[in-house]
């Protein structure tokens, strides 16, 4: 995020935390505006990288859970999950947390905070938006097919996600108030402008979603180990190959979670998918994820202008893109090459 973070989270708590909690050398920390949900910086020693730091705001992962105690405990988990999957279960290319003096993944520093401390890995972050390239996109289909054959530890506790929309709630509530002004901050009457021209389309397709999640469910599939947002924002080109972060979305669910965001549209696109994992792409899941994520960033979206807030570029960014959302514009996070 291009926002500063909250003042209490001072570079100070968090070297101190690198140092003393995970013993690890750091003489400075910079902050680094990336991310949603998330705050990150990177430790240095002597002008050297050490760590990558990512305070979670336990307030943002609505996917998790509802309440800050619920949500810390899912990133143990998910965080866990994720050094368990690179260290025992032969996924490589996950950045996995490192785990402090104490054995654990991830610690308390608020009520409303959390730190997880990663290795530094050199190389090329990825942008929300760049293209595949056929080298890139078939690499990492080998990654999800290696990921979704893996075992996940059952003490790791992992959860099954359910065929839903966790921000539904909220979204509902603000269609319920479409007839009353929206006061809360600048943009909070054009959102709800926005949302009243194209309600009976978000209508439309909360019930598509609740048809195409019904047929989910009654078709009985496993689920496997899904990461959930393998899109170019969350891979690191090395000279060793595709790194995949962001691992507090993983959870357990089918293996379309994490492959609408391979699919560009052609022919064929998610055959080598198949032919790694030996298995077939379903379109309903297919359609499913797609549409709950639209939906998804619509509901957080609303939400956001719902809520106090002061005109900012990173907010009218945020308008833009509820305006192409409720268009029926695609959500998918590449551009073609």
């Amino acid at each position: 995020m291009d926002t500063p973070p909250p003042r209490e989270l001072g570079d100070g708590v968090l070297r101190h935390a690198v140092v003393d909690t995970w013993g690890l050398p750091a003489d400075r920390v910079r902050y680094v505006p990336k991310g949603a949900g998330s705050y990150h910086w990177v430790a240095t020693a002597a002008g050297t990288p050490t760590a990558f730091l990512t305070v979670d705001d336990l307030d943002a992962k609505p996917w998790i859970a509802g309440d800050r105690d619920a949500v810390f405990r899912g990133l143990d988990a998910a965080y866990g999950a994720a050094w368990a999957l690179q260290h025992q279960g032969g996924i490589a290319f996950a950045v996995a947390p490192l785990p402090s003096r104490s054995e654990s993944v991830v610690l308390r520093l608020s009520a409303q905070y959390s730190l997880a401390v990663f290795p530094f890995v050199e190389g090329t972050p990825g942008t929300w938006g760049d293209p595949l390239g056929p080298a890139v996109r078939d690499a990492l289909t080998r990654q999800l097919a290696a990921l979704h054959s893996a075992l996940a530890p059952a003490e790791l506790g992992l959860s099954r996600l359910p065929y839903a929309v966790p921000e539904r709630p909220a979204l509902m509530e603000a269609l319920d108030q479409l007839e009353s002004t929206w006061e809360a901050g600048p943009l909070s009457e054009p959102a709800r402008q926005a949302v009243a021209a194209h309600a009976a389309d978000v209508t439309g397709w909360l019930g598509e979603l609740d048809a195409l999640a019904d047929r989910l469910r009654q078709s009985g599939v496993d689920p496997v180990v899904t990461h959930g947002e393998p899109h170019p924002g969350n891979l690191i080109h090395t000279d060793a190959g595709l790194r995949l972060v962001d691992w507090d979305t993983v959870a357990l669910a089918p293996p379309e979670r994490d492959l609408w965001m391979l699919d560009d549209g052609t022919q064929g696109c998610l055959g080598r998918y198949e032919e790694f994992a030996g298995k077939a792409v379903s379109e309903p899941a297919m359609r499913f994820y797609r549409l709950a994520w639209t939906l998804s960033d619509i509901a957080s979206f609303v939400e956001m202008f719902r809520s106090p807030h002061k005109q900012t570029q990173w907010l009218g960014r945020k308008f833009t893109g509820l305006q192409r959302l409720l268009a029926g514009q695609s959500s998918a996070p590449y551009s073609r090459p």
